[in-house]
């Protein structure tokens, strides 16, 4: 058993002393002198906290606290900005979490409709092979409308003058 692996029974040794340490951890114990110190300083702290009593408050503190209470009471209740700072400052904004999420929502649906909408208003490029054509296209119909406009200037030449 090496040290990391001693820390991971340590806990048990400490919490619970009338268990008996594992061969392989009283192994290490013997072998390892800051593993054996640690647990010896685990064992004091516990024991001194298990022997520590919280003092009694004094009838003064009560007395205060009291008097605290009853003017709170009596105060006027606050405004609704101060009500919101005091929730601010002095919550821990558990109650803020589903307003939160809601507006989290909201901004990645409005990101996600102006996303959508960017794509779908964008025309798609076009390849230059694309203009090209369309070029040679407009071409031939103005060749076309040459030739028409050729064969009807021709057909105007081609009839008898009255």
């Amino acid at each position: 058993m090496n040290c990391h692996e001693f820390q991971n029974e340590l806990e048990d040794l400490v919490l619970n002393p009338a268990k008996a340490p594992s061969r392989a951890a009283q192994a290490h114990l013997s072998g390892c002198e800051p593993c054996s110190v640690e647990l010896k300083e685990l064992r004091a702290t516990f024991g001194a906290m298990d022997a520590w009593t919280a003092p009694e408050p004094s009838p003064w503190f009560d007395t205060r606290v009291n008097a605290r209470i009853r003017t709170e009471q009596q105060a006027a209740p606050a405004g609704f900005l101060e009500r919101l700072r005091a929730r601010l400052l002095y919550n821990t904004g558990a109650q803020f979490r589903p307003m939160m999420a809601g507006a989290m929502a909201l901004v990645l649906m409005l990101g996600g409709a102006g996303v959508v909408t960017q794509l779908k208003s964008t025309p798609p490029a076009r390849a230059a092979v694309v203009d090209d054509l369309q070029i040679l296209d407009h071409n031939d119909q103005a060749i076309q409308e040459m030739d028409l406009l050729d064969d009807a200037s021709q057909d105007e030449d081609e009839t008898p003058q009255t």
